[in-house]
């Protein structure tokens, strides 16, 4: 292990019971590297061995976050592209892959290693893929902060800190998840209606107004309206409001005193069999017995 100002470089044990928790993380860092400066500084093991030139194959994933500078990135997948700061960089096992900083700026980079079902479920349900590596996701001090906070956790080396470091990278994964995403919607008025559709939707649940209805209430078109809603939501109206139901379904139960007739009343379903019958598909249990496990 190395450590200097601009230097930090760790590679982590790993027990058993790590491996139990579904993640593990097996090496953390940073680099600051000045312009003209030598890239990498630190000597890496025969399995993590990189030179540019070449590149490399890892048999785990990498968080590469590049918060100053500018630099290139190619892949296996992806063809070479020029990459500036705020970039974070995910790497796959098995994926041949190169990156290094321009020679006249530098760059400075944490980076963190891990393995496990966890980020392989993810990566399998598409969340995140190989031919979309990069996510710009801007300078974030919180970000940052979270790479500090699984190098301040490694160094000390505390019992049960792989569970802890561990659950800090599916944070840092999900602040990309949402980042991107949020970024990538820049239709503005189209969020507004949404958000606008969302409160509307949360604050009539008993009255149960359509689909079509809420896009009329909000000076839309249906079409357009259920179109955007998915995209951005990743759920239709349709089953948007079903969800809401269920809360309010979980609410009633939980903080009064109605029947269960009364409250599939309340919500405007057929009957009370109509309304055991979603909450039970949905649940797992039927009201009554959501009601009594609640108390």
């Amino acid at each position: 292990m190395k450590e200097s100002s601009a230097d930090q470089l760790k590679y982590l044990s790993i027990n058993s019971q790590d491996e139990d928790w579904g993640i593990v993380v097996t090496t953390v860092g940073y680099q600051f590297i000045p312009p003209e400066g030598q890239y990498p500084q630190s000597a890496h093991p025969e399995s993590y061995n990189f030179k540019p030139q070449t590149g490399r194959i890892l048999n785990e994933y990498q968080l590469v976050y590049i918060i100053k500078g500018n630099g290139y990135f190619s892949s296996q997948s992806v063809r070479k592209q020029r990459i500036s700061a705020g970039t974070m960089i995910l790497l796959f096992p098995g994926e041949w892959h190169s990156y290094y900083p321009d020679k006249q700026t530098g760059w400075d980079e944490y980076w963190v290693g891990f393995r496990g079902v966890h980020i392989d479920k993810r990566v399998e349900k598409r969340f995140f893929n190989k031919e979309e590596p990069l996510h710009s996701i801007g300078i974030s001090a919180t970000i940052v902060g979270l790479y500090q906070d699984i190098l301040r956790f490694a160094s000390q080396e505390k019992a049960g800190y792989q569970p802890m470091i561990s659950s800090i990278v599916l944070h840092i994964l999900g602040s990309v998840y949402y980042k991107e995403r949020n970024n990538s919607f820049t239709d503005s008025y189209a969020v507004e209606k949404i958000n606008e559709a969302r409160i509307l939707m949360k604050n009539m649940v008993e009255k149960s107004p359509s689909p079509e209805q809420v896009a009329a209430e909000i000076g839309v078109g249906y079409s357009w309206f259920r179109r955007m809603f998915k995209e951005y939501t990743g759920t239709s109206p349709a089953q948007y409001q079903l969800q809401q139901k269920l809360l309010r379904a979980k609410e009633l139960l939980t903080t009064s005193g109605k029947s269960i007739s009364e409250i599939a009343f309340v919500l405007n379903f057929e009957n009370p069999g109509q309304f055991s019958t979603f909450f039970r598909k949905k649940e797992g249990v039927t009201p009554s017995e959501f009601r009594e496990r609640a108390h």
